[in-house]
Formats: structure tokens, sequence, C-alpha cells
């Protein structure tokens, strides 16, 4: 067998100490990930990135995070800083979600690190022209690894919703909505998701 190439997203090589340094020695005002042993930073997301993360968190939120009409049960943060895989990858997803029952200590104690090194259940990315495709290729290659099995891409620019289910080690588009449409989207389908209410001002 053909050794592994040191970007690809399931070698177990470290990532080298100057990608290490130059992580912890980024500028804040960056969003800066490692993937495949390669840093990456991004400029902060534009005003419809935002707008779009901010209001599917908040939809998402009340039923899921808090049982407020809905069923409860999920841990849901917006920008997690996650450490998968022996490497590790550092990524940045703009909300993740986890079950409950998988992290029922979501703060922890005051010496608890920054960052989660447990998988989440389900990931949405807001795509950008910037980012997208980090997130749409890296990013995949790494949460099918790491056996995410749901994953949301939202263009707030298209106003479109992806839907993405783990199946092995590949991902189904299960679905695609857009605009204003009413939908029950996996893993939330026990709620109904106005997205008018994610691309509104």
């Amino acid at each position: 067998m053909a050794p592994r190439h040191p970007d690809d997203p399931e070698s177990t090589e470290p990532n080298s100490p100057s990608i290490e340094a130059a992580f912890q020695a980024a500028p804040p005002e960056m969003v800066t990930e490692i993937l495949g042993g390669e840093l990456h930073l991004s400029p902060r997301p534009a005003r419809a990135h935002t707008n779009a993360a901010s209001r599917l968190g908040a939809l998402l939120s009340m039923p899921f995070l808090f049982g407020r009409g809905g069923p409860g049960g999920w841990v849901i943060i917006d920008e997690p800083e996650l450490h998968l895989g022996p490497r590790p990858d550092k990524l940045v997803p703009d909300i993740a979600g986890w079950r409950r029952e998988r992290l029922p200590r979501a703060v922890g104690g005051e010496d608890a690190p920054a960052h989660y090194d447990l998988a989440p259940d389900w990931v949405c990315e807001v795509l950008s022209e910037r980012t997208r495709r980090i997130d749409k290729v890296q990013k995949m290659r790494i949460y099918a690894r790491e056996g995410v099995r749901h994953v949301w891409h939202v263009d707030p620019i298209a106003q479109t919703l992806d839907l993405f289910r783990l199946e092995g080690r590949h991902w189904l588009l299960v679905e695609t909505f857009a605009g204003d449409e009413r939908v029950r989207a996996a893993p939330f389908e026990a709620v109904e998701l106005e997205l008018a209410l994610v691309w509104s001002e």
C-alpha cells in the first residue's frame, strides 16, 4: 500500500510545529483552521453570511437546545473550535450540534479547554465565495472520516439549503430547499423551519 500523502485528511502525521505555531499566532479577527496539515486563514464572514448563521442558530436553539416548542435534547454552538483526528485537524464550522447525551457537560469547568474534541452529530457551513471550496471539499472529507452524520450547506446569496447525510464513508445529498419554503430537515425534522426567516434582514 502506498503511503498516504501528508495532506490526506486520514493521515496520522502530526501537524508540523511551524503550522501549530502559526495557528496560535493568528490574529483574532481571522477564522483560523488547520485542514490536512495546512493552515487556512479566512477573514471574518460578510454580513449576509453572519446574518444567515445567526438566524438559523436562533431558529434551531429554541426548540432543540432549550426545548421551547420542540423536543430539546441538543447542544447547539456557534463557531465552536473542533480538534478532530490524530493530527489533529482544527475546524471552525459556522454552527455545530451534539445530541445532549453525547455532550452532557457542554461548558465544563474552569479548566475545560476552549475547543471540543468530540465530533458533532450535525454541522452547518454557510457558504461564501472565500470558503466554498474548503467547506465543500476538505471539511466534508474530515467530517465523513469522523462520523458526523448530518451536514447542512447554507448559501445565503442563492438562498438555498442542501442537506447531506453520511452513508458509510460517503455523503448523500438528501434534498435541496430554496427561497421561502417551509421544511422539515433532518436531524431537526421534528419542527418546521421557515427558510424565509433565515434570509430576512
